[in-house]
């Protein structure tokens, strides 16, 4: 049971493949592929040192998706688990880290993997004086449990890959104040209703506050009509899927039709960017759109499409923004182009605003106690 052994995890199909890799690196380990037929799981026991071995895989087996160095191998029971998560713990994890159980459970066991946990995260607290943190825990320790034996690892929290962090602001609250004001485009009904697909897939995907598409002048029905088929088309099938995937509520963005000019002089009084290439360079200008979406509710973002935007327009319009001087970005891109563009350009301007914050407030906690 105390011999060493390295978890890797691998996807589905590749794990003879990692294993080979495994054994071009160390000839003489033992290497388990698929132990007791649970796939995306290699097992080795290293013939040569263990930490070596550990970061050759790390750095050469890009079929390994997760490597675990395991610091302990014991019986698979809640009470040896948290018994060896408190001895590997000490010296690994301070009183001053915060830490997180993560627990794989493979094979029947009279006891689930929450139980496993608790077990081991109360162990833990009392063998280090550290704080539990489930959201971003400055350590893990890992419970990989392969029918009767448990492999445990401590490793530190940024092994674990997250769609979210502390330093990532969520964007909705930027995204939601975007109104997409789309030129229409038109030709064969077959052409407008693909380019209507992806466009309307585009601004669901972000969740934008609305879409509207504005023609400048008279069009042909059928045009018009096979385009806003293949816009309702795109907002309904993203929509469905991110109903079906995401953890929480999804809003279905509006789409309306209106004339591009009536629309401009209805919101004159509005932050309105036009995205065209005669516009400046749209990182030059990155504080005032920063406290045009701060200040408002709704700013207005006018995409062309094969003209473009007309070019009296650009007179009232806040800002005229180039996004990629030199490239003419296609129609079906432009509204996810200009999207990203923006949301990028705020998040850098409100992280070096909250670090700018965080460093007044360092000062002044050391001005006012002295320091510590």
């Amino acid at each position: 049971m105390a011999k060493a052994a390295i978890i890797v995890k691998t996807p589905k199909g590749l794990e003879r493949i990692a294993a080979s890799r495994i054994l071009e690196l160390d000839p003489g380990a033992e290497v388990k592929v698929k132990p007791m037929g649970f796939l995306g799981l290699v097992v080795v026991e290293p013939s040569k040192d263990p930490r070596s071995l550990y970061e050759a895989i790390r750095s050469e087996v890009l079929e390994a998706e997760k490597v675990l160095l395991a610091d302990r191998v014991c019986e698979a029971s809640p009470e040896r688990i948290a018994e060896a998560a408190a001895e590997v713990s000490v010296g690994r994890i301070s009183e001053m880290d915060t830490f997180a159980v993560r627990t794989t459970r493979r094979g029947r066991h009279p006891f689930t993997s929450l139980d496993v946990n608790v077990a081991v995260g109360d162990a833990v607290v009392k063998a280090t004086g550290a704080d539990v943190d489930l959201s971003y825990p400055g350590k893990i320790v890992w419970v990989e449990i392969v029918g009767d034996t448990a492999y445990l690892s401590v490793t530190e929290g940024s092994e674990e890959w997250r769609k979210r962090s502390p330093e990532k602001v969520e964007a909705l609250e930027i995204l939601s104040k975007m109104a997409i004001v789309q030129m229409p485009y038109l030709g064969p009904p077959k052409a407008a209703r693909e380019i209507g697909v992806r466009i309307g897939r585009c601004v669901q995907t972000f969740e934008v506050m609305e879409l509207y598409v504005a023609p400048n002048t008279p069009v042909r029905a059928e045009e018009l009509r096979a385009f806003l088929s293949g816009v309702l088309e795109g907002v309904a099938s993203r929509f469905e899927i991110q109903n079906r995937v995401y953890a929480r509520p999804v809003r279905r963005v509006p789409v309306f039709v209106q004339d591009l000019y009536q629309l401009v002089r209805d919101r004159r009084d509005e932050p309105m960017i036009v995205f065209e290439p005669e516009g400046r360079p749209a990182h030059m200008l990155g504080d005032r759109i920063a406290e045009l979406f701060e200040e408002s509710r709704r700013v207005n973002l006018l995409v062309g499409s094969r003209e473009g935007i007309p070019k009296g327009i650009f007179r009232i319009a806040d800002m005229v923004l180039d996004i990629c001087p030199g490239v003419t970005i296609s129609t079906d891109f432009a509204a996810a182009s200009a999207i990203m563009t923006l949301h990028t350009i705020i998040q850098e301007r409100l992280k070096s605003t909250l670090n700018t914050q965080n460093k007044t407030s360092q000062h002044e906690s050391r001005g006012a106690g002295g320091g510590i």
